[in-house]
């Protein structure tokens, strides 16, 4: 399939709804063309929050264009996936500009779109949002109102496809359970979200409290967003498994002999591994994972978690369904991750209480990012620095962490490097972990 712009050919693009259901002429196309074209090794690569499919497009043709002139003997073919996932413009991306200037709490234009698409049903809930972030009413009831929307906003009925898709461990999964942020009294959340920027000063030169109107709106701006990171995180999980695992399980079927190797950015990451629980069992047509600044635990692979003993990652034993490696990319540039994500994903999760810790760390420990320290808790995982990545074979099973902060390091504020992926560097380690030559 061809694809007006796209370096890697041949491409074929699958999209996916937000419950995982597939496009059934792009998928038939991609099991029909796959085999006729000769393909013997198939990079699907899963985009991570992009704010419109045009975006995405120019993201995935950014980094697919990479392996046409690193592998040119091999027999490659691409396939990207289309999913629905936002961010806010204020969240700048390489290449794109600067991010939207984002003076107070109101709405821009892009991510109000964004909003709209992701949402779709929900255009009045959304608009009632917007304008009581442009008029910043002073009431603790009209912050409590906001708080009662943004959870309509991001609300699944119990029996929803994703509902079942937010969990990290699987002490969390419980279909239904409301993240802690969305649940209580909205106003101390958007108080203690309110960024320490547009906190009033006290006289010792420290954030004073409580914090006063209308600067706690720039919170409830803060609240609306974390909510819609949880809704792209949950379905993300629910596009992995209901959606692309069962597109691969039906390709095993169909073109036997193909190698297929997923790879992941950021969401995008959760994404392709939870496509491991959705292959059917026997399958083994996945050669190799790549992970590139996933956006979920770094303990989701884990058989029990340090600080509790009973419980485990919600992905634990699945790098099992691989037929190789799964490989996470990690770097301490990447500030989204480093220092946003894990505020994000503790108020992200569910309303159960945390084990107690059961070993020394940082308090937000618990709750990191494979993407900014690799892959936790995984007996005989292998650790790597870049260079000695491509330098050395990889383990041809198991779990490896690289460390890509050599490469991984151009960004600036609020997401730092966590952009910064599309670069030959990269594209080796895939080409490396699949075997690939």
């Amino acid at each position: 399939m061809a694809v007006p712009g796209m370096g890697a050919a041949p491409y074929w693009e699958l999209s996916f709804d937000a419950d995982g259901d597939v496009d059934g002429g792009q998928r038939d196309r991609l099991l029909r063309e796959a085999p006729e074209r000769g393909v013997k090794d198939l990079i699907v690569f899963a985009h991570g929050r992009y704010d419109d499919p045009s975006g995405a497009d120019r993201f995935q043709n950014r980094f697919l264009g990479l392996f046409p002139g690193l592998a040119p003997h091999a027999r490659l073919g691409y396939a990207g996936v289309v999913w629905p996932s936002m961010r806010f413009m204020d969240e700048a991306l390489p290449g794109a500009g600067p991010a939207a200037a984002q003076a107070g709490p109101a709405l821009d234009k892009g991510t109000l779109g964004a909003l709209l698409d992701v949402f779709p049903g929900r255009a009045t809930l959304i608009d009632q949002l917007s304008r009581m972030l442009d008029r910043q009413p002073a009431e603790d009831a009209a912050l409590a109102e906001f708080g009662r929307l943004v959870r309509l906003l991001v609300a699944l009925r119990p029996e929803a496809p994703q509902a079942a898709f937010a969990a990290d461990t699987r002490a969390e999964e419980h279909p239904g359970d409301e993240p802690a942020m969305l649940v209580g009294d909205p106003v101390p959340t958007c108080r203690a979200l309110t960024p320490e920027r547009q906190r009033p000063i006290g006289a010792n030169g420290a954030a004073a409290d409580p914090v006063g109107f209308p600067k706690v709106w720039h919170g409830a701006h803060e609240l609306l967003r974390q909510a819609a990171y949880f809704a792209m995180k949950r379905r993300a999980g629910a596009v992995g498994e209901r959606g692309l695992g069962r597109v691969v399980g039906r390709l095993a079927r169909s073109a036997p002999g193909l190698r297929v190797h997923l790879v992941g950015h950021g969401a995008g990451g959760r994404l392709v591994s939870f496509a491991l629980r959705g292959l059917p069992r026997g399958v083994r047509t996945v050669k190799s994972v790549t992970l590139l600044q996933a956006a979920f635990s770094h303990y989701a692979f884990a058989p029990r978690l340090p600080q509790d003993a009973r419980d485990s990652g919600v992905l634990s034993g699945f790098q099992n369904r691989i037929d190789g490696p799964l490989v996470c990319c990690y770097s301490r540039h990447d500030t989204a991750l480093g220092t946003f994500y894990p505020p994000a994903s503790r108020r992200a999760g569910g309303t159960r209480p945390a084990a107690d810790p059961g070993r020394p760390g940082p308090p937000e420990d618990r709750w990191g990012a494979l993407g900014h320290d690799g892959i936790l808790a995984v007996p005989g995982t292998r650790a790597f620095g870049h260079a000695e990545a491509l330098r050395t074979p990889l383990p041809v099973s198991g779990c490896v962490s690289v460390d890509a902060s050599a490469v991984v390091r151009e960004g600036g504020p609020p997401a730092g490097a966590h952009h910064d992926v599309c670069r030959p560097e990269l594209a080796r380690v895939v080409l490396a972990a699949g075997r690939i030559r």
